[in-house]
C-alpha cells in the first residue's frame, strides 16, 4: 500500500490517495477523504449534535471495530452496536429503528439494507469502499462463475451486492470455517471470492476442495513475517494474534487465528500479558478498554527501511467521523439504496449464513442446513 501526502479535497476534509494492485481487476487506484480530527469543543458540539438526532430521527449507529473510537464507543452510549460484521447484518435486521447509521465500508450498508429494505441506511460517507470488494467487479466474478458450474458459490461479506445475488452462500470470517466444513461434509466442492488469503486459510483446515478468486485485503495483505519474527523477539512472552485475511507466512506464526471477535474472545482469554495483532488498528481500542491491564502492540507491515513499521489502518473505514454521523441525520444524504430487484436474491445468501450461525449459536444441528449433493 502506498499513501501519498495528504492534500486539500474541501472544507473539513484530506485526501490520501491509496495505490493497490488486484490482479483480477483493472482497477489499480483507489483514493479516500480523512476527515480533519475536531477540537475539543467541536467534538463535544458533534457528540451531543449526534446524541439529539438519534432520538428525533428514531435512528440507531451501528460500528464497525475499525472506525474512529469516538464513533465506537457513540454506538455503544446510544444503544447502537460495535462489531464485526456478521454481528452489524444481525443487530440491523433486528433493532426498532426506522434509520441506521453504519460506519464502516459501503458494503456493510448494502448488508444492512438488503436484509432491512424498509429502513432508511445511512453512511457516513458513500465513498467509504473496501478493496476486496472494488477487486471483485460482478462482470468478471460472474464469468468466473460460469466456468465452474459445478461449484457452490461461497463469498466472504466484503463483496457488492450484485455479486453477494451471484452466490449460495455468505460468509464473515466468524463462521466461514464452520459454513465450508458443512459444505464439504455434505459433498460440495466450493468456489470462494474474493480473499485469497482467507480462503487458503479455510481450504488448509478444512481440507475443502476450493477454487480461488485472487484478491486480498490491502491492510492484512501488508502484514510482514520476517518483521513479525524480529518483533517477537523484543516481546518473547507476548502472544501474536491475527486475522486469517492476512498472508499464509504470518497466520503461522499466530498463537490464534480468527475473526474480530474471535481476537477479542483470545485476548480476553488467554493468559498473557503482552500481545502482538495483525490486523487493523482500529482494533486496538476495544482491545485496550476490555483489557487494561494488558499490552497491544501492532504487528509489522513494513521493513526495516520504513519510517512507519506498522500503517495497519483501511484508509477507506478511516473516512468515517463525527461530522459525517451529524450531516447525515440532519439532511438524509448520504443514504444507500439497492436494486429491489437485486435484493431477493442478495438475501438468500446471507439468510443462510445467519440461519446456519443462529443454529449453530443454540447448539443445534447446523449442518442440517446444507444440502447433500448428489442426494436422490
Amino acid at each position: 500500500m502506498n499513501m501519498s501526502e495528504p492534500s486539500t479535497a474541501s472544507a473539513g476534509d484530506a485526501v490520501i490517495d491509496v495505490e493497490y494492485e488486484q490482479p483480477a481487476c483493472p482497477t489499480q487506484h483507489a483514493w479516500a477523504r480523512v476527515p480533519v480530527e475536531p477540537g475539543p469543543k467541536q467534538r463535544a458540539a458533534l457528540m451531543d449534535r449526534i446524541r439529539r438526532l438519534l432520538k428525533e430521527r428514531n435512528a440507531v449507529m451501528v460500528s464497525h471495530y475499525y472506525v474512529h473510537p469516538d464513533l465506537q464507543d457513540l454506538a455503544i452510549e446510544t444503544g447502537g452496536i460495535v462489531s464485526d460484521s456478521l454481528e452489524m447484518a444481525r443487530f440491523g435486521r433486528d433493532h426498532a429503528a426506522t434509520t441506521l447509521v453504519v460506519s464502516g465500508v459501503r458494503f456493510m450498508g448494502e448488508t444492512a439494507k438488503i436484509l432491512s429494505p424498509e429502513k432508511t441506511v445511512l453512511m457516513p460517507d458513500l465513498d467509504a469502499n473496501c478493496s476486496l470488494d472494488l477487486g471483485c467487479p460482478i462482470d468478471e466474478f460472474s464469468a468466473f462463475c460460469d466456468q465452474h458450474p459445478d461449484r457452490t458459490v461461497v463469498v466472504y461479506a466484503n463483496t457488492s451486492a450484485a455479486v453477494k445475488a451471484r452466490s449460495d452462500w455468505l460468509v464473515t470470517s466468524s463462521c466461514a470455517l464452520d459454513i465450508v466444513k458443512a459444505l464439504k461434509d455434505k459433498g460440495h466442492k466450493i468456489l470462494w471470492a474474493p480473499d485469497r488469503h482467507l480462503g487458503q486459510y479455510i481450504q488448509r483446515e478444512t481440507g475443502a476442495d476450493m477454487v480461488m478468486w485472487d484478491g486480498s485485503c490491502i491492510v492484512h495483505n501488508e502484514f510482514k513475517a520476517f518483521e513479525l519474527a524480529e518483533l517477537k523477539k523484543e516481546h518473547p512472552a507476548a502472544r501474536v494474534l491475527v486475522h486469517p485475511e492476512s498472508p499464509a507466512d504470518v497466520i503461522a506464526m499466530a498463537d490464534a487465528v480468527g475473526s474480530t471477535s474471535a481476537i477479542l474472545k483470545a485476548a480476553r482469554e488467554m493468559d498473557a500479558a503482552e500481545f502482538i495483532v495483525a490486523t487493523d488498528n482500529g482494533m486496538m481500542h476495544v482491545l485496550r478498554q476490555q483489557n487494561p491491564g494488558k499490552v497491544f502492540i501492532e504487528a509489522p507491515t513494513s521493513g526495516n527501511s520504513a519510517t512507519c513499521k506498522s500503517c495497519a489502518h483501511c484508509p477507506w473505514m478511516a473516512m468515517n467521523g463525527l461530522a459525517g454521523v451529524a450531516r447525515v441525520l440532519e439532511t438524509g444524504l448520504n443514504e444507500i439504496h439497492v436494486d429491489p430487484a437485486l435484493i431477493p436474491r442478495a438475501r438468500q445468501p446471507i439468510d443462510r449464513m445467519l440461519a446456519f450461525t443462529a443454529a449453530h449459536k443454540a447448539g443445534h444441528d447446523a449442518g442440517a442446513l446444507v444440502p447433500n449433493i448428489g442426494a436422490a
